[in-house]
């Protein structure tokens, strides 16, 4: 039962953040609209948010066992919350700055801290790659709530900042976070786990993970995930919006699409991949990705200049686009599962602080990358782009399949 009410406080934990940091695309084309930035402006938001994850993991996620998991929790829901207070009292493009800065800190904690808490919780390879995708899935499910939270909240006039009052809301979800998580049951690892001996060895060997060929083609094949699924989930709304014509409500209700997908490829997975090979499964999803985009770009060309008021009168397009979501979706949370699965447990949390590094470099690459095509060439030449990080993930699996079965072998030998 105590481990159910660590489960929970996870979950709400992932379903709050993944409201905030997947809010950037909407925020990106309300940034573009309320305060008159330029996209390659508007593009730094995914900088500002990903950045200080990439940092902070870096920094603290070794030491974190030491502070204590709950802790760790509960500073980082925290800060979110007096940051959503101040936000729509400032309204303004610094304060969305600052706003996105502050969720990159607190995410990097709590990230580290939640899949620490899932080696906890569960005690063999299968039952950590289920709750992983069900955590994951919890995630994509709270990136669907938020697309239809924030467009609520959208009116109209486009230059008005009544939208910002969406943040009041979740402070007052990030604070009902916090009472899950003081009332969970979550112990500091004991001390045998903790037995490098200082905070610095502890740093020293997160370092020293990435000396490993396993890790190195990990780190690789997420860093180019996440680029790809930061660069579509991101600018989709503009895209929807720019390319699509669409109205801005429009837009991002329809962005909530490759949400469901995503959440949708993420619960199923866990089920398929218990009867088919993990890579076989995601070379077919990266196959299918690119036909999707192949098929879907040439459609987004030309289209008559219809009168669309809800997502009923959308393109064909509009709804095939999203569905890249569905096919990318098992790719991060397997490769995180088996990598994880190949430490031991007391090495997870600095695992983790360089899983979350090199997601978050992919994710304001990707971000800026699609941002500047977008800017400077167009919405489609800016998706094409994805092509080129799927082609180079086909050949990062191959090779951390390979490395994979390895360290299986001297494992059992």
């Amino acid at each position: 039962m105590h481990n159910m009410r660590t489960i929970l406080a996870m979950g709400a934990c992932y379903f709050l953040f993944a409201i905030l940091l997947n809010s950037v695309g909407t925020v990106i084309l309300q940034a573009i609209n309320t305060f008159g930035v330029s996209k390659a402006q508007a593009a730094s938001l995914e900088g500002f948010k990903d950045l200080p994850i990439a940092i902070v993991s870096f920094l603290v996620a070794s030491f974190i066992p030491r502070v204590g998991y709950k802790l760790a929790l509960l500073g980082g829901l925290s800060l979110v919350t007096v940051m959503c207070m101040i936000t729509p009292i400032a309204g303004s493009f610094w304060a969305l700055k600052a706003l996105f800065a502050a969720v990159g800190c607190a995410f990097a904690i709590v990230k580290v801290s939640v899949y620490a808490l899932i080696g906890q919780v569960t005690d063999s390879t299968k039952s950590h790659s289920s709750l992983l995708n069900t955590i994951e899935g919890v995630f994509m499910v709270g990136v669907l709530s938020g697309y239809w939270v924030f467009a609520a909240f959208l009116s109209e006039d486009i230059t008005s900042h009544n939208w910002l009052n969406v943040y009041y809301l979740l402070s007052a979800l990030s604070i009902a976070t916090m009472c899950l998580v003081w009332f969970a049951k979550i112990e500091k690892p004991a001390e045998q786990a903790l037995e490098s001996g200082s905070a610095k060895n502890d740093f020293l060997d997160m370092l020293r993970l990435t000396y490993q060929p396993l890790v190195l083609v990990f780190v690789i094949s997420a860093f180019l995930y996440v680029l790809i699924e930061q660069g579509v989930g991101t600018w989709l709304p503009t895209f929807n919006n720019q390319v699509l014509n669409l109205p801005v409500d429009v837009s991002v209700q329809l962005s909530s699409i490759f949400a469901a997908s995503l959440a949708i490829g993420r619960l199923a997975a866990g089920q398929i991949l218990k009867k088919v090979d993990w890579y076989l499964f995601l070379n077919l999803c990266l196959l299918g990705m690119a036909i999707l985009v192949l098929l879907t770009l040439p459609m987004t060309k030309d289209l008559p200049q219809n009168q669309i008021t809800s997502v009923f009168d959308a393109p064909v397009a509009a709804y095939l686009m999203p569905l890249l979501g569905l096919l990318m979706a098992p790719i991060y949370p397997v490769i995180n599962s088996i990598m994880l699965s190949s430490l031991e447990k007391h090495r997870h949390a600095a695992m983790t602080g360089l899983i979350v590094v090199f997601s978050a470099l992919g994710g304001t690459t990707g971000s800026l990358i699609t941002g500047f095509v977008f800017e400077y060439m167009s919405g489609q030449h800016a998706f094409y782009m994805s092509l080129i990080p799927m082609a180079i993930i086909t050949i990062t699996l191959f090779l951390f399949k390979k490395r994979a079965q390895q360290v299986a072998c001297s494992s059992a030998v």
